[in-house]
């Protein structure tokens, strides 16, 4: 069993907007997230929203996934890793764990899966010798996840605990793409956006 978390609960700063709802090929990104990683193989997709939660679940409404909310987003991230890893399926096997603003399509998720060994702890796709992103993480490692602690650097510091047990994909520069800022928005959409359809 395959799960995702798709991490959306920050107050998305320096973006100046919800970037959950920035447009990504005719729709919501949080949206587009939700539909790759579907598309990709994963069996479950859980959503942790905060900042503007309501607002962006009312446009998520038919997305196949489950929506947790935290309302405490605004102490850290390790919060929501904790709450959605809490709300996959305890027996899962792996799990793909995407900050909002990380667009990949389903062919690079599916071919991180693919590339995840169960038995490291994490995968991580990697471009040039710099460490990407999403992370799929193995099921054995949820307890930790439910730990996870801002003081103790969130999912950053359990992967150090583990890193003699990574491993890694080689992927293209979309391994390395943030949107955090408009400029780097807009020149995400240019380059990568799909074309919305008619």
């Amino acid at each position: 069993m395959i799960s995702g978390i798709v991490l959306a609960a920050g107050a998305s700063t320096r973006m100046g907007e919800p970037k959950a709802l920035l447009d990504w090929g005719g729709m919501p990104l949080i949206c587009y997230q939700v539909r790759q990683l579907r598309e990709a193989g994963t069996d479950e997709v859980i959503v942790v929203l905060g900042h503007r939660s309501d607002e962006i679940n009312r446009r998520m409404r038919r997305e196949n996934c489950r929506v947790m909310n935290n309302p405490r987003y605004h102490a850290g991230r390790a919060g929501s890793l904790r709450i959605g890893a809490k709300a996959v399926n305890r027996d899962t096997d792996a799990i793909v764990i995407v900050n909002v603003d990380q667009p990949r399509p389903a062919e690079f998720l599916r071919a991180l899966i693919a590339a995840h060994d169960p038995k490291h702890a994490a995968t991580r796709p990697t471009f040039e010798g710099h460490t990407g992103h999403p992370i799929v993480v193995s099921g054995w490692l949820r307890p930790e996840l439910l730990e996870a602690k801002d003081e103790n650097d969130g999912l950053r510091g359990i992967l150090h605990a583990h890193v003699s047990e990574l491993g890694e994909f080689v992927a293209g520069e979309l391994a390395v793409l943030d949107v955090n800022t408009p400029e780097e928005y807009r020149a995400a959409l240019a380059r990568w956006a799909p074309v919305a359809s008619a």
